[in-house]
């Protein structure tokens, strides 16, 4: 059996991998940025903020698979605000991904990527989850990539 102790925290992997959060948006719309219920926690949609624009037109899939991993880092950041410790994450229970694109691109789950290595770099096993990775003709403020997530939490 593996001695628990010597596998990083989730704090302490994210600080070993070089990782900072993005600065958190105005929040706006009456709505909330996550909701614990019981031992899930539903984080709202966080967008690519700083990579814009529509994948296979004016983003390639590698510059989106960036987008991705930034979402993924906002989705972490408001996980922190709301439990003060990414190492309350019991494990990420589902992704649900959005992808900017035209009609027939069919590479969304290579884009989603992004947000799904990084979770599994952070977290382990914990962080591999189940995923949905739809495309959209549009998506708010010109965002390569928007996810949602569920996250199981120790209470």
């Amino acid at each position: 059996m593996a001695d628990e102790s010597a596998i990083p925290s989730a704090e302490a992997r994210f600080r070993e991998l070089g990782l900072s959060f993005p600065a958190s948006p105005k929040r706006t719309g009456n709505f909330l940025s996550a909701v614990q219920v019981g031992d899930l926690l539903f984080l709202s949609g966080q967008g690519s903020h700083d990579i814009l624009g529509k994948v296979g037109v004016d983003l390639d899939v590698d510059t989106a698979y960036l987008a991705a991993r930034e979402a993924a880092l906002r989705l972490l950041a408001l996980v922190k605000e709301e439990l003060g410790s990414l190492d309350r994450v019991r494990r990420i229970v589902k992704l649900l991904g959005f992808v900017n694109c035209e009609a027939g691109f069919d590479r969304t789950p290579q884009v989603l990527n992004g947000a799904s290595d990084l979770l599994a770099e952070i977290f382990g096993d914990a962080g591999r989850h189940a995923r949905s990775a739809i495309g959209a003709i549009a998506l708010p403020h010109d965002f390569a990539v928007e996810i949602e997530m569920i996250v199981q939490v120790e209470p």
